[in-house]
This record gives C-alpha cells, sequence and structure tokens, in this order.
C-alpha cells in the first residue's frame, strides 16, 4: 500500500524498493538503524524509531512511542512537515489497520486512487482488526485470503516481501491467494496449524473469564490467535504462552465475540512488561530460556485479567 502511494506522489523518480520484516524479539523496541540504508527510509505498521534517516512513518499501535523523547522527536517531524506542506509521518491509534491508515492518508492528503487496491485494504483490514464474523471462521483458515495470511506471517521474510509486493501491485489479490505457489507453501502451514489446534484443545484451562494456554514444553512456530476463543466462545480474555526457538511469546487478546464488554488496556498490561499492542490484543517476548519467567508473568496477566 505505502509502494502505491510513493509511486502515485513521486511517478518519475525512477526508484527501487527493498522491503524488511520487522518483528519484536526480548529487548527489542525498535528497528535496527542499520536496516535504513534508502534515500528514502519508512516505517510501516511497527514501533516508532527517532532516527534523521526515517523519511515516512505509519503506524496505528497505541504503543507506538516507548519513550517521551520519541513521541517528541515525531511531534516535532510533524509540526516542521506541515509548515512545509510535506508531512509524512502519520499516526493514529484509533484506526483498525496500518493499511487502511495509509490508505485514507493516501486518499485524502495526496488524491491516491485507491479503487483498486480495494480488496487488499478490505482483507487487510479484516484481519488487522480481527473482524471475523467468528472465531471459527478464523481458525478454519478456508478463505484463500487466510491462507494467504498464514504463508506472510511464517514466511515473510525480505526475500519473500522482494517477491510478493510485486504482485500484489500488479495482480488481483484473489488471484494471488488462489495460486499454486501459495497453495503449496500453506499445506504444510496448514498441517501444524491443525495441530496446534488440538494442542490447546488439550492444554487450554479456564480461569474465571480468563482462558490460560501454556504451551512452554515445546517449540511452536505457528500459534493461532483465536482457538482459545473458539474453544471457550463466552470467554472475555486469552493468555497464550508458546515458545520458538528465538523466544518466548505471550499473546494476551480480548475475544471480541464475548458477551463480556472488556475491562482491561491490554496494550498498557503489555508495555509494563516491554511489549505493547492494542487495547484489545498485544504480545510480550522474553528470551527463550527465561520459561520460568514467562510461565510466572502468564499467570500472572491471567488473574489480573480474571479480577
Amino acid at each position: 500500500m505505502f509502494t502505491h502511494l510513493y509511486r502515485h506522489c513521486f511517478p518519475g523518480d525512477g526508484a527501487t524498493f527493498s522491503y524488511h520484516g520487522a518483528g519484536y524479539g526480548p529487548g527489542q523496541n525498535g528497528v535496527d538503524p542499520r536496516v535504513l540504508t534508502g534515500d528514502v527510509c519508512a516505517i510501516l505498521d511497527f514501533r516508532f524509531s527517532a532516527l534523521d534517516s526515517l523519511t515516512w512513518y505509519f503506524d496505528h499501535h497505541v504503543s507506538a512511542f516507548v519513550t517521551p523523547e520519541e513521541r517528541a522527536f515525531y511531534q516535532r517531524r510533524v509540526i516542521e512537515g506541515e509548515s512545509l506542506g510535506q508531512r509524512r509521518m502519520f499516526h493514529d491509534g484509533a484506526y483498525s489497520s496500518a493499511t487502511k491508515l495509509i490508505a485514507d492518508i493516501g486518499h485524502d492528503r495526496f488524491g491516491l486512487d485507491t479503487q483498486p487496491m480495494g480488496d487488499l485494504i478490505r482483507w487487510a483490514d479484516l484481519i488487522d482488526s480481527a473482524a471475523f464474523p467468528s472465531a471459527q471462521f478464523a481458525v478454519d483458515r478456508r478463505e484463500p485470503e487466510l491462507k494467504l495470511m498464514t504463508v506472510i506471517e511464517q514466511s515473510g521474510d525480505d526475500a519473500f516481501l522482494a517477491a510478493m509486493v510485486p504482485r500484489l501491485l500488479e495482480e488481483p489479490l484473489s488471484d494471488v491467494a488462489r495460486s499454486k505457489e501459495i497453495d503449496e507453501l500453506f499445506a504444510p502451514l496448514g498441517r501444524a496449524h491443525e495441530a496446534f489446534v488440538k494442542l490447546v484443545e488439550q492444554r487450554a484451562t479456564k480461569i474465571g473469564r480468563v482462558v490460560l494456554v501454556d504451551l512452554s514444553d515445546q517449540l511452536i512456530e505457528v500459534a493461532g490467535k483465536f482457538v482459545a476463543y473458539a474453544l471457550y466462545p463466552r470467554s472475555a480474555y486469552s493468555v497464550l504462552l508458546s515458545r520458538s526457538k528465538s523466544k518466548c511469546k505471550i499473546s494476551i487478546g480480548y475475544n471480541p465475540w464475548s458477551p463480556e464488554p472488556r475491562t482491561h488496556n491490554i496494550a498498557a498490561i503489555c508495555e509494563r512488561h516491554g511489549g505493547g499492542g492494542h487495547p484489545v490484543v498485544g504480545a510480550i517476548s522474553l528470551p527463550a530460556d527465561g520459561v520460568d519467567e514467562a510461565k510466572a508473568l502468564a499467570v500472572s496477566i491471567a488473574g489480573e485479567l480474571a479480577a
């Protein structure tokens, strides 16, 4: 979506693009400055970094700014950009997705025609905001677009993005999602997802209105976010502890289909422990060898949400 916007704003500059998939790990609170090597650099849908090399910024996480100094840096750049009529940094924690934020800013401020990207915007916004019709819909992943989502989540390294972004700019989303390549990449991930669903069924524990799932006794690379809600549709929150080769991860969420109202700001809970996210969903990363600490923290957070 950003590439589409940039090409619209600067159609004749002959720019080439490179993409880096950023993720959160223990102690990682921003983008590595060594990544931002372009003449024009953008951070999208990720925590803010106060770097002079940063040109564009779009994000919708309420935990985008780790320190007051970073927020002040962002605000200075916004004011400077507005004074010159060249604002390039946009943050809005009320938005459901960064894709929708880029699309709307692109249309309203830069005259971008977003109609050709309509399906992409709609699906990206639905996925990022978890606006699925039901938890089971998200768990089943029968729609090709959700299979593409799974492939990107698990295989979205720099090389994959370099090949996929141009395709999504040139081909309809439905064609890409239904391609033989995505089917082949999804097949092993689909089997891993089915195994994960069965594992959650075995390990889920109900603590009042919270579903706690501890999977830290084994390495898991594919972890679905909505299985607990499909199993316990009346639950209000889930706390899922998983462990990969690189980290322990505590995923916390509010069940959007719950009959109970949300009473906690999950982003604020995660920020206390070095994580972040949104009021309705967030995550915390700890070292891979910090299993005991992660277990204790997951139980503590589940108790806080259940109170």
